[in-house]
């Protein structure tokens, strides 16, 4: 890029120095707090995922007492959790609004209870929370994604100030200093040859 070797430009690079050395700190945090928060989310997420696994484990006896029974035909267990609506709330964290799991609606589906075993019952509840797991697991996989495009974000303005913005700056200012001083040591060298020949024509 090229610049002007003057003070003017020189106090324009000092300044910019001083502004990209007072941002980078704080998108240096910035940045730590991403990293911190999304280790935190992925731990969550992995902690549902587990969870949700053995509750599906718990729940394969009670689907296989479901599929043996000639009283439910070819209904399948769907038919009786419906999942309905995600109710979400928006939080800022590290700067980044994100999506956090409230609660999950169900259809309400109304069975006749008398035509339904009483095992049935705990059954729904199982799958219910099963279901449940997995919505605050798709939320969280939201929140990941934006909080790991916010550290993408912020970890290419951190290189550029860190890399290429204060290196150029310094380089810069560098530059403009050798310059006004090989420009002012020509002006002292210029003014003493022309003193040396105004006293020589003098004594003429």
């Amino acid at each position: 890029m090229s610049i002007k070797l003057t003070k003017n430009e020189q106090k324009k690079q000092k300044d910019a120095l001083k502004q990209y050395k007072r941002y980078l700190p704080t998108l240096q945090l910035k940045k730590k707090q991403l990293q911190a928060v999304i280790r935190s989310v992925e731990a969550e997420e992995a902690a549902l995922r587990t969870e949700r696994a053995k509750r599906e484990a718990e729940l394969d006896s009670w689907i296989a007492l479901w599929a043996e029974n000639p009283l439910f035909g070819d209904k399948g267990i769907e038919t009786l959790v419906v999942p309905g609506k995600i109710e979400c709330k928006t939080e800022n964290i590290a700067g980044v609004k994100v999506p956090v799991f409230e609660s999950l609606e169900f259809v309400s589906l109304d069975y006749p209870l008398e035509d339904y075993p009483l095992w049935v019952d705990r059954g729904v509840e199982s799958l219910r929370d099963i279901v449940v797991l997995k919505a605050k697991s798709t939320v969280l996989k939201k929140e990941l994604d934006a909080l790991s495009h916010e550290l993408k974000t912020t970890t290419q303005r951190v290189n550029l100030f860190e890399k290429i913005k204060i290196p150029e700056t310094e380089s810069n200012i560098k530059k403009i200093s050798v310059a006004i001083g090989d420009a002012s040591t020509s002006a002292v060298v210029r003014g003493k040859i022309a003193k040396k020949k105004l006293l020589k024509e003098g004594n003429a």
